[in-house]
């Protein structure tokens, strides 16, 4: 079917413009539900992280041990992460960078 380019254009809004009043009330109502879809099982209480029983840690404080910095170690002066020296990708006036940072 050949088609001719040179034809007004026309849009969506032009075809829902043309609609009577009855034919936009039916396809409102078709597309529009009250009824909202619940999944019980996707509930916050249900999710479980992998590999992280938790069950036995109520009441009780975690405790981190906190390791100073090496001698073979950097902080990035672009994201003040801590790295080992094989991480050092430039260093000029004083400030270590890491390779990532780059």
């Amino acid at each position: 079917m050949a088609t001719d380019y040179d034809a007004p254009r026309r849009s969506e809004a032009d075809e829902l413009a043309e609609d009577s009043l009855e034919e936009l009330k039916a396809r409102r109502n078709e597309t529009q539900s009250g009824v909202v879809d619940v999944d019980e099982d996707a509930s916050a209480e249900n999710f479980e992280l992998p590999g992280a029983d938790l069950s036995g840690l109520s009441g009780e404080d975690l405790t981190v041990k906190v390791v100073p910095k090496q001698a073979d170690e950097f902080t990035c002066s672009v994201c003040f992460l801590v790295h080992h020296r094989s991480r050092l990708a430039e260093e000029s006036g004083g400030k270590m960078v890491c390779r990532d940072c780059a």
